[in-house]
């Protein structure tokens, strides 16, 4: 039985894929949402395997709503637009499916959901390093009026700036809605290494090693030339992920 969260601002749109997906007995929509704030909420608040999402809502759009999704939480794209399949994609999206929904289309959407939640729940723990994002995925990033979906093997390093993380990339840096914990939860940690309670930093881009300033602690010089301080409780972890003694 997965259960489903339906998000979308216009309230027919929700009625009809309600009355859509009813047609399906190992269904149960447990909650629906006209934005993206109602439906962290529900996420919070709710046990939920499959969300629908609208794309273009006031706010917080879909695509940056699918960010904020535990890993473990399948998610399909619902939407009028056609031209999001990319990103889409790189967000790691079960499924892409344009508005009015097609039913047929629709149930080839339940039975790959159903299929990957079958996996998960086979697979226990060697799922879970499927969830993390790899380089073939990506975050969709805004710079100044334009966002586009940067690779992970794009960005540098992230850090934690107040209730955002702010995310150093090729292009520039960006800011995501999000807490530097959840976004640790989703990336490899032989990838991507914690330096302190406010960096992540990606461990190929670390240059060289040197002793940081307080005693005990390390700097991670990067390739970029920026100098990330690496916290004594840290500073052992990085020592044995490059050998050094």
């Amino acid at each position: 039985m997965l259960r489903v969260l339906i998000v979308d601002d216009e309230r027919l749109a929700r009625v009809e894929l309600i009355r859509l997906l009813g047609k399906f007995d190992d269904l149960a929509i447990v909650g629906q949402a006209s934005n993206a704030i109602d439906a962290l909420e529900l996420l919070d608040s709710s046990v939920i395997d499959l969300v629908f999402l609208d794309i273009q809502m006031p706010g917080m759009t879909g695509l940056e709503l699918a960010q904020e999704i535990d890993p473990t939480i399948q998610f399909v794209f619902c939407t009028a637009f056609n031209e999001h399949a990319v990103d889409a994609f790189y967000l790691n999206a079960t499924d892409y499916l344009v508005k009015p929904v097609n039913p047929q289309r629709l149930k080839q959407t339940i039975e790959r959901a159903q299929q990957v939640a079958q996996t998960q729940a086979e697979g226990g723990k060697a799922s879970e390093a499927h969830s993390y994002l790899c380089d073939s995925h990506g975050l969709l990033l805004k710079f100044g009026d334009s966002s586009r979906v940067v690779r992970l093997l794009e960005i540098e390093r992230f850090e934690s700036i107040g209730n955002h993380v702010a995310v150093y990339t090729d292009s520039g840096k960006a800011y995501i809605h999000s807490s530097l914990t959840k976004v640790e939860s989703r990336l490899d940690p032989s990838i991507y290494f914690k330096a302190s309670r406010s960096e992540i930093i990606r461990v190929d881009n670390i240059d060289k090693i040197e002793d940081g300033l307080a005693p005990g602690s390390l700097l991670a010089v990067m390739k970029s030339g920026r100098q990330i301080e690496v916290s004594r409780r840290q500073a052992q972890h990085l020592k044995q992920l490059f050998n050094v003694w």
